[in-house]
């Protein structure tokens, strides 16, 4: 190796390296590129958050549709949602589970599904309150609903 930087001209001094100025400004040009990713970075992953939300709910609402299909009505409000995972046992034409596993009925934020049947038994609505976990809200916070 000694071969080799004598031909290019140049000794290894034990002082060659880094300064600390040069140090410094590496990391600073580091940090500044990191504080400009990390908002964008963060903001993409409340928005994919939110479309795996939808996304989820409309799952929920399909299942929902393939229990009526079975059982010829909506699960009630007292049997909630979970009726699409279990309780089989007590109601006719039953054919589940229509969801693989309770895990889906929660939303990406580790909350339950919110389940609301209409007051006539035809229809339904299956909500998240998104990012917030509060009703309203905009952007990654916004309510999300199916169908």
């Amino acid at each position: 190796m000694r071969r080799v930087i004598k031909r290019l001209g140049h000794r290894l001094r034990p002082s060659d390296g880094y300064t600390l100025t040069e140090m410094l400004v590496v990391i600073g040009v580091i940090a500044l590129i990191a504080a400009v990713l990390t908002p964008s970075l963060l903001g993409n992953m409340q928005r994919a958050r939110s479309k795996t939300a939808q996304m989820q709910l409309q799952t929920v609402a399909a299942a929902m549709e393939t229990f009526r299909s079975d059982v010829g009505r909506y699960p009630t409000q007292s049997e909630g949602l979970t009726a699409l995972v279990a309780g089989g046992d007590t109601m006719e034409g039953w054919t589940g589970p229509y969801l693989k596993d309770s895990k889906y009925l929660q939303d990406p934020w580790g909350r339950a599904i919110l389940y609301k049947l209409d007051s006539d038994s035809q229809g339904f609505s299956v909500t998240s309150y998104g990012a917030d976990g509060a009703a309203g809200g905009d952007g990654a916070r916004r309510d999300l609903v199916a169908p």
